[in-house]
């Protein structure tokens, strides 16, 4: 970036966003700052972006289109591509005739050449509407194939609620370390960059709890202010998995200067996505950052940002913070979970096993024909021990089994 400039408006401006003196001023500097584009930092109509490119004669994006580059760039998978490229589509459809402004668009202004007929249309418009029909059946197969995937996706979530394993979900602002905090919470080699947008993929990962229970841990696109309408609608089967997470770990990086306003854009996108009343452990990340920084003075922090107090600090990068981490995240999801006393014969250690992978063990005791646990379970494993459980009185060693 060679230089930027700033303007304070009530409401844009209906022609150009910005002032009219604003952009001749911004248009003067050409020559000084040698700039090749011009970026607005908010979303422009298409008429205001071709009048500002008129009177500056540069290129001129708007942050809409600089976020879905940057996204096209880091799209690596099938899914990824698909829902970039269909966010682009939907954004590029209203734009198109800035593409044919070198063609004339009414050929009956040009006399002889027309025939002499009013509104007959010239090669400029005849091209728009194949390009539109071309997109137009482009977005139509791109929607068909985020249906594929949401449908695979849907199939994959009710395969994991029918196997009991809860799902946590890693949510934040875009490079507040979230892909970093899955490395050292899975022992896994995630691909994790100090940069916007790295991930655009879910990535899912199984983790061991400190009780043996067993969770599924999803890395998700981060999130930015202004979030473009595009992304959200071409990320939908991507996003769900936020929503349908039994925690999320909202990651904030508590070392930068707007860690106010990211806090508050994540929790806008969530009411958004409509996953607000999802179970929430606010994470704050990089404490290893705060140099002489003491856990009091973190404290401090979190509270000027009016943060949870049950919040936990950690350095994914340094692993420090992790095992009390793990230990929140295992307390928080046997809140949902049912307690369960049973009797398991010994020929069903399966089900001990199963328990052991899927669930909470408070105590486990061996008699003469099976193993008498107490714990809790998923509601919808819990099904399977019921014609195993016992009152307290066969746990008190009372009863007969």
């Amino acid at each position: 970036m060679v230089g930027s400039s700033f303007q304070r408006l009530k409401q844009p401006f209906p022609r150009h966003f910005i002032g009219p003196g604003k952009v001749e001023e911004i248009a003067a500097l050409k020559d000084e700052l040698r700039y090749d584009v011009v970026v607005f930092d908010d979303e422009l109509t298409p008429g205001q972006t071709r009048n500002v490119e008129e009177v500056i004669q540069k290129r001129v994006i708007d942050r809409t289109t600089l976020i879905l580059d940057i996204f096209a760039k880091h799209a690596r998978t099938h899914e990824g591509r698909v829902q970039v490229e269909l966010a682009q589509y939907k954004y590029l459809l209203p734009r198109l005739r800035r593409a044919w402004t070198h063609l004339e668009r009414q050929a009956g202004t040009g006399g002889s050449s027309a025939g002499g007929v009013v509104g007959l249309r010239g090669p400029g418009e005849t091209q728009l509407e194949v390009d539109r029909r071309i997109i137009g059946r482009r977005i139509a197969w791109l929607e068909g194939q985020i249906e594929e995937i949401h449908r695979q996706r849907e199939l994959h979530r009710a395969r994991r609620r029918k196997s009991g394993v809860p799902v946590v979900a890693l949510v934040g602002y875009t490079n507040a370390g979230k892909s970093t905090l899955l490395n050292a919470l899975a022992g896994a080699d995630v691909r994790a960059e100090d940069r916007l947008f790295a991930t655009l993929d879910p990535t899912t990962r199984q983790v061991q709890l400190p009780g043996g229970q067993h969770m599924l841990l999803t890395d998700t696109v981060g999130f930015i202010q202004k979030l473009p309408t595009q992304l959200v609608a071409a990320f939908r089967a991507t996003l769900e998995e936020i929503r349908e997470a039994d925690l999320l770990l909202h990651v904030l990086d508590i070392t930068h200067g707007n860690a106010e306003q990211q806090t508050q854009t994540v929790l806008d996108t969530l009411a958004e996505l409509k996953a607000n009343d999802r179970p929430m452990l606010t994470v704050l990340n990089k404490v290893d950052l705060l140099e002489g920084v003491d856990a009091n003075e973190i404290g401090r922090m979190a509270a000027e940002l009016g943060l949870p107090e049950d919040y936990i600090a950690v350095s994914a990068a340094k692993s420090w913070g992790i095992d009390t981490l793990l230990k929140r995240i295992e307390g928080n999801l046997a809140l949902d979970m049912d307690h369960v006393r049973a009797f398991l014969p010994y020929r069903r250690n399966d089900l001990l096993a199963l328990w052991h992978q899927r669930g909470v063990i408070d105590e486990e005791r061996y008699e003469a024909d099976g193993t008498i646990v107490i714990g809790k379970l998923p509601p919808l494993l819990a099904d399977q021990f019921r014609p195993y459980r016992v009152d307290d009185d066969a746990v008190n060693g009372n009863g007969t089994h």
